[in-house]
């Protein structure tokens, strides 16, 4: 029966995404796009992966899929007279995934049995570090240093967008993300869904000690609520100036950066946790990264400031 079923996501995924390739708008391609992320949510699960798959369906379905709807809205004057890719372009678009994925599958199925694997040196320190949850063991321990690396890149990537506005709107707010035209459902859902996204998103973030979860996952989910909110026009983007919008942002990499130092005298060096309180810490950078990533998320699907600061 699970043959079947897998066999039948395998066939989905595949026509969804030669539907995203020859897709005749791109807005029908970034919605082909975001069902496809969620579909290979499902594959994810179906691999055993269920923190890949929370993070496919946050980052790759949802947060990436707002960011590219609001791209087509604001580029489709601009690309209104643009003709379409011909059909040796989209040939070539589609074919070269499909050596990529040839490629993939080639150096798989040569690798050596069993294959070459660091697992054992990952999960080495769990028990000492009190965590249940392999994922969150390798990206807040074994390479915490890379972890902390991508949390200043999403931060850098920020400022990149930020760096789009005008000199005289630095610090300003991104402009407002509703159209001003009331739509009753969208706003009864930006009522009714982000307490229970709140609660989901902290949820994430607590369990990713132990279980399938973690900070990015929590983070796009609060972000999305957040999104929800504005995009509603319950509420207006902040602007980048702000206080509490500057501490939210550095709070997570600041407090993973003073952990790290810390461990020169508190542990065995940088990013190193001293025995007994590894948990605790672990959790508390977890959450402030959490609070962080959300802010970035949704600021950068914002944009830009739109307007110079009160």
């Amino acid at each position: 029966m699970m043959m079947v079923f897998d066999s039948a996501l395998a066939l989905l995924v595949l026509g969804v995404a030669l539907l995203v390739v020859n897709a005749n708008g791109a807005r029908t391609a970034v919605i082909g796009f975001i069902a496809l992320g969620l579909l290979l949510a499902v594959v994810w699960v179906r691999l055993g992966s269920v923190d890949v798959a929370l993070t496919e369906a946050a980052i790759g379905g949802g947060a990436t899929g707002i960011l590219l709807l609001r791209a087509c809205g604001r580029l489709r004057p601009s690309v209104s007279d643009t003709p379409s890719p011909g059909i040796i372009l989209r040939i070539v678009a589609a074919a070269l995934p499909v050596l990529l994925v040839v490629a993939i599958v080639a150096v798989v199925l040569d690798m050596p049995e069993p294959a070459p694997s660091l697992a054992a040196q990952a999960a080495a320190p769990m028990p000492e570090l009190g965590l249940g949850n392999p994922v969150t063991a390798v990206l807040l321990a074994f390479r915490a240093l890379d972890t902390l690396l991508e949390k200043v890149v999403l931060l850098l990537a920020l400022l990149g967008v930020w760096s789009l506005t005008q000199d005289g709107r630095w610090g300003g707010a991104p402009p407002a993300l509703d159209d001003g035209v009331a739509k009753g459902s969208l706003t009864l859902l930006a009522r009714v869904l982000p307490p229970i996204g709140i609660v989901a998103g902290i949820y994430l973030v607590w369990a990713g000690a132990d279980h399938p979860g973690g900070t990015f996952q929590g983070g796009a989910v609060l972000a999305g609520m957040w999104l929800l909110v504005m995009m509603a026009g319950l509420s207006k983007p902040p602007e980048t100036a702000a206080r509490w919008v500057r501490l939210a942002l550095f709070a997570g990499p600041a407090l993973f950066l003073a952990v790290g130092f810390a461990g020169f005298f508190i542990a065995d060096g940088f990013l190193a946790y001293p025995p007994g309180l590894a948990k605790p810490i672990i959790v508390a950078v977890e959450a402030a990264l959490t609070l962080s990533i959300a802010v970035i998320i949704a600021l950068m699907v914002a944009g830009p400031a739109a307007k110079a600061p009160r």
